[in-house]
């Protein structure tokens, strides 16, 4: 059975405690578009957010679960620890030094990560997150930003970069990702506080595409909670190649979800052996199955399968305006 490589980041899901402040965040201060506004499929109580370039194209959306009781994330190990954003060039990371800068969000400066420019900041429950200069970037392309989004498009989110794990053990992870997944160790480079962060890559390869390992053995397992990652996708092309994939992660031995159909993409899910859960999600059918482009995200969309439950799910639901054209 030939396996096709994975090719690159496809989603990241993480954790909010207020739908309304995170749709806030997430569309007027770093002026991604709402693409769908859905409920978690394995409990329709809470929304789950997708913010994106322009469609939602496969490799930009950023998501979020809203768990209003959600505690604060003590940080840790054996977890996401840093999601990465992209953006054109190194001019751009300057125009968003000044913008989070006027909109009161805390962040880093600019500085060099693995030999490209880079911002590091916190949303407004600590969600860590980074901004990357595509400059010299090539492999994976981007996405293309809303063009009525608040931030000019020459200087729009593109989609994910890397994404880096820290773990206990890395070895064990290091294996999942090149034995199972199929990815090829490129390269280390000194992070903070002198730590070496390994560096993996698929497919194309390039900044959509590539996870940084980090040794944290002295920190203890972190506690999600508001501002965390849940868990982080990687592009399978269709479905056709996920069911090779099910079978591939299977006989691996590793424990698996197996095929689950999430209308908007078809998915699987395992946790790699320090425990971050890790799903292969499609490239399709997209976003615009159940709304056209120019009103994605301003209804509450639900897969056919949730629809003749929409009256009690929307009555479990707090509203949340997201008309973001007015």
């Amino acid at each position: 059975m030939e396996l096709k490589p994975l090719k690159g980041q496809h989603h990241v899901s993480a954790i909010t405690a207020s739908a309304e402040k995170n749709y806030t965040f997430y569309t007027q201060t770093l002026g991604m578009r709402l693409v769908k506004k859905t409920v978690n499929q394995d409990d329709t109580s809470v929304y789950h957010l997708f913010y994106a370039d322009e469609r939602g194209n496969p490799g930009t959306d950023l998501t979020f679960f809203e768990i209003p009781r959600a505690g604060s994330t003590v940080p840790g190990t054996d977890s996401i620890t840093i999601t990465s954003l992209r953006v054109k060039d190194d001019s751009s990371l300057e125009y968003w030094k000044q913008r989070l800068e006027e909109c009161g969000v805390e962040h880093d400066g600019i500085s060099d990560v693995n030999g490209r420019r880079a911002l590091a900041f916190r949303d407004f429950e600590g969600q860590r997150l980074m901004l990357v200069s595509d400059e010299h970037n090539e492999g994976v392309a981007g996405g293309r930003p809303w063009e009525k989004s608040p931030v000019p498009v020459r200087h729009g989110i593109l989609g994910l970069g890397p994404v880096f794990l820290t773990v206990s053990r890395p070895e064990r992870t290091a294996r999942t990702l090149v034995d199972v997944m199929g990815y090829r160790e490129l390269e280390s480079f000194e992070g903070e506080e002198g730590l070496p962060i390994r560096v993996f890559t698929t497919g194309e390869g390039g900044t959509g595409a590539e996870v940084y390992l980090v040794e944290r053995a002295d920190l203890s397992r972190e506690r999600p909670g508001r501002g965390s990652v849940h868990h982080v996708a990687f592009r399978v092309e269709n479905e056709e190649e996920l069911r090779k994939w099910v079978d591939h992660i299977s006989a691996s031995g590793l424990p698996n979800s197996g095929f689950v159909e999430r209308y908007y993409f078809r998915s699987l899910y395992f946790r790699e052996p320090n425990g971050i859960l890790f799903e292969l999600a499609t490239d399709g059918p997209g976003f615009e199955g159940d709304e056209d482009f120019e009103h994605l995200g301003e209804g509450l969309a639900l897969p056919p399968y949730f629809e003749p439950h929409r009256e009690a799910i929307e009555a479990n639901l707090k509203p949340l305006h997201t008309n973001q054209r007015s």
